[in-house]
């Protein structure tokens, strides 16, 4: 009968070992952010090669390609912008507060992604030129 009890209690065991505590929650928020912050960052060479791509490139569409070239700035821009407005909460702050402000930093963050993806995924577009096909290439 002990044997069947302690079965029993074991998933629960289990799931209450698993539980990070509030501290270990905002240190995985901050690593969040921050890998995020680095995937983004690691695209930083190739909006600048697109960028001078789309200068040096002379093509039938200039109006395009400047535009393409102001989506580029943008991007790098919001980045800037957002490594400049963050401010890692110091430790002292209450963990709600800093869980809240990480959530907040992923959200821009990803926006700032979304924004390099579009803008790099644009640019390539424009510069493959019309008839040359898609690969599959990610």
């Amino acid at each position: 009968m002990k044997k069947i009890r302690f079965l029993l209690l074991l998933p629960l065991l289990a799931a209450c070992l698993s539980l990070q505590s509030d501290e270990q929650k905002a240190e995985a928020a901050e690593k969040a952010v921050l890998a995020k912050h680095d995937e983004v960052m690691a695209q930083l060479d190739q909006l600048t090669t697109l960028r001078q791509q789309l200068t040096r490139t002379p093509g039938p569409d200039t109006v395009a390609a400047r535009r393409h070239r102001r989506a580029l700035l943008a991007a790098d821009a919001a980045m800037l912008d957002w490594m400049h407005r963050y401010r890692r909460p110091a430790d002292t702050v209450a963990v709600a507060r800093r869980l809240s402000y990480f959530a907040g930093q992923q959200k821009k963050i990803d926006s700032v992604a979304g924004l390099f993806r579009t803008s790099l995924d644009s640019a390539r577009f424009a510069l493959r030129g019309p008839g040359t096909p898609v690969s599959s290439a990610p």
